[in-house]
């Protein structure tokens, strides 16, 4: 069983963001939140409609008064600033943090600052490793919960073969249906070349056989489910009508509009 992170809060000064550091946790599996000092107390009603769900994470939130206190019973923790603060640590990114974690014995602590001020010198002190994100250096401004979703994002990565049941699962956007029979593809083709024959497409004659194969590996390639091959057949047939009865008006355009004044 993976031991997963703990994160810490100092001196948290928003509700509002406490609840989004929340959800973000959430979304990559991570549940305990320790907070230290909030400057509005705690519980605060500001988080729970940021959380957006998030509010196991909330109720089971701990309060400490100091950081050292929060951090007793771990036996690595992180520092995330961007600044070393004239201590000399290591410096790993979310990443390399993230692979420590997963293979290190021992509980892992990762601690945020204050949104305006970010951690204090003696916070950085209890931690054994100091954590920066890679950050274009002429914009260096990550909020509290973009900086807990990138660590907590890059912890997630790292479930993949090592801890089956805590694995995060990518949501499917929608149901693939297969491709369709090849017997439906081989007539979306017949279609197109009885379509394109007529208007020279095929021509010159030496180049027809390349052609239709050029045309037989465009219409291949995507892979059509079958509503999609009924789709084009149904675009292709409204066509063909259109040639029968005469082709209709094109809209005006500026140059062929009629003179009004």
């Amino acid at each position: 069983m993976v031991e997963k992170p703990v994160i810490v809060l100092v001196r948290p000064q928003l509700g509002e963001n406490i609840g989004k550091a929340a959800r973000a946790m959430r979304n990559f599996g991570l549940t305990e939140l320790r907070l230290v000092a909030p400057r509005d107390g705690w519980p605060n009603p500001d988080a729970g409609p940021s959380a957006a769900g998030a509010d196991d994470v909330l109720q089971q939130a701990r309060v400490y008064e100091t950081t050292a206190a929060a951090v007793a019973d771990c036996s690595h923790v992180y520092a995330t600033t961007v600044r070393k603060r004239g201590v000399t640590k290591p410096v790993v990114t979310p990443e390399e943090a993230a692979n420590a974690i997963h293979v290190g014995p021992g509980r892992s602590a990762i601690l945020f600052g204050p949104e305006r001020s970010g951690l204090e010198t003696a916070d950085v002190a209890l931690a054994r490793s100091i954590l920066t994100v890679p950050i274009d250096p002429d914009f260096g401004s990550l909020n509290l919960a973009q900086a807990v979703i990138l660590c907590a994002y890059e912890w997630s990565k790292c479930l993949a073969g090592l801890d089956e049941d805590a694995e995060l699962v990518q949501p499917t956007q929608e149901e693939l249906l297969p491709p369709a029979p090849q017997a439906e593809l081989e007539g979306l083709i017949v279609h197109f070349e009885t379509m394109l024959a007529p208007k020279g497409y095929f021509m010159p004659e030496e180049r027809t056989d390349a052609t239709r194969r050029t045309l037989r590996g465009v219409l291949t390639k995507p892979g059509w489910n079958h509503l999609e091959i009924r789709t084009l057949r149904g675009v292709l047939s409204s066509l063909q009508r259109r040639d029968r009865e005469g082709a209709l008006p094109l809209p005006y355009t500026v140059d062929s509009a009629p003179d009004t004044e």
